[in-house]
């Protein structure tokens, strides 16, 4: 009979472990399989970084667009960097500014570990080139359920931060892919 209610005590502790697991690896493949409009998500985000800055831009002024790095590797990009900055700066244009596309390595300075930074003078060199006023740039850090966005639009003159957008995207299957794709 002790043996009984030994295998019963066995067999139910068990069962609560394999429960309580399922319980935690099903909260980890929602996550994983969130589905997010990307294209909804990022228009919201341009739109709170133009209401920002909205008395520090002029429409009819050039804004050079780049790509967003990953804020852990500020020397490379990935497809999902090059679509973050692609679509802000779409999106942009269709808010009726003027921007222009340049490419990372051929205009900014970055320095690993310490952050991003343009050097002034070329940043000053870069805008007079294209008669800029402003610069859009930003990174992104891969958490363990979403990838945190920043999204800055800083002046060419004084290297100033005019405007400042965070959000979040779930780390679903495509955004993965994404992040380890094209680099």
């Amino acid at each position: 009979m002790k043996r009984l209610s030994w295998v019963k005590v066995a067999a139910t502790a068990v069962f609560s472990i394999l429960l309580l697991t399922g319980c935690a690896s099903d909260k980890a493949a929602r996550v994983v399989d969130e589905k997010v409009n990307l294209a909804e998500a990022v228009d919201k985000a341009s739109a709170g970084l133009l209401r920002q800055s909205s008395k520090g831009l002029n429409k009819s002024r050039i804004v050079l667009a780049t790509s967003f790095v990953n804020i852990d590797d500020l020397q490379q990009s990935s497809t999902f960097g090059r679509l973050l900055g692609d679509t802000i700066a779409g999106n942009m244009v269709g808010r009726g500014y003027n921007v222009v596309e340049v490419r990372l390595r051929n205009s900014l300075s970055m320095q690993p570990r310490v952050g991003e930074y343009m050097l002034s003078r070329e940043l000053q060199n870069v805008g007079t080139q294209h008669d800029a006023q402003a610069v859009l740039v930003g990174t992104y850090a891969i958490g363990g359920d979403y990838v945190y966005v920043n999204a800055r639009l800083v002046s060419v003159m004084d290297s100033r931060v005019l405007s400042s957008n965070d959000f979040r995207l779930p780390l679903n299957r495509d955004i993965r892919k994404m992040l380890t794709s094209g680099r």
